[in-house]
């Protein structure tokens, strides 16, 4: 299991990362995704980190009040790129201003932050079932779906930026 402190501390950075982005325009395209092809504008990229985190730290604590309940796992949860509901957030605001954006990110990374530490170690194991990954426990949602996905989007920027 990864140690939530450190999950935290990455989230930290991230945030920092981030804000070093919305003082000005980042013209250009991202680099293709490996499995969709997608290129994105920074737009797109500020979109989509204003909405994925509280998605998926809700997904979650979805899978946990499940397991509480008496669901059996793996728990059925997340979605796939091809969601409408992603696509539709992304189209909907990708010509928000980052500034704006950057305060759903920073409650996004906050609400992340704030599960992190208040799993117990039972919790940190509960299982997930992903449509296309299969049966996942949280630890690895939290740093895949949360953690190492803000990372990938920052660098998105970075290179944007570069």
């Amino acid at each position: 299991m990864t140690d939530p402190e450190s999950l935290v501390a990455r989230l930290d950075v991230i945030e920092a990362r981030l804000a070093a982005h919305t003082d000005s325009e980042r013209p250009g395209l991202t680099r293709a995704d490996e499995g969709t092809g997608e290129r994105w504008e920074a737009g797109q990229v500020w979109a989509h980190l204003a909405e994925f985190p509280a998605y998926w730290v809700g997904q979650i604590r979805a899978i946990l009040a499940a397991r509480a309940g008496g669901e059996p796992e793996p728990i059925p949860f997340g979605r796939t790129k091809a969601d409408p509901g992603r696509a539709a957030a992304i189209e909907a605001h990708r010509r928000d201003d980052p500034p704006a954006l950057l305060r759903d990110v920073r409650a996004g990374i906050a609400a992340a932050a704030a599960l992190c530490r208040s799993l117990s170690t039972d919790e940190w194991q509960a299982s997930g079932a992903h449509p296309t990954r299969g049966a996942i426990t949280v630890s690895t949602i939290v740093e895949r779906f949360l953690v190492d996905h803000l990372e990938e989007h920052a660098a998105q920027l970075d290179e944007l930026a570069g």
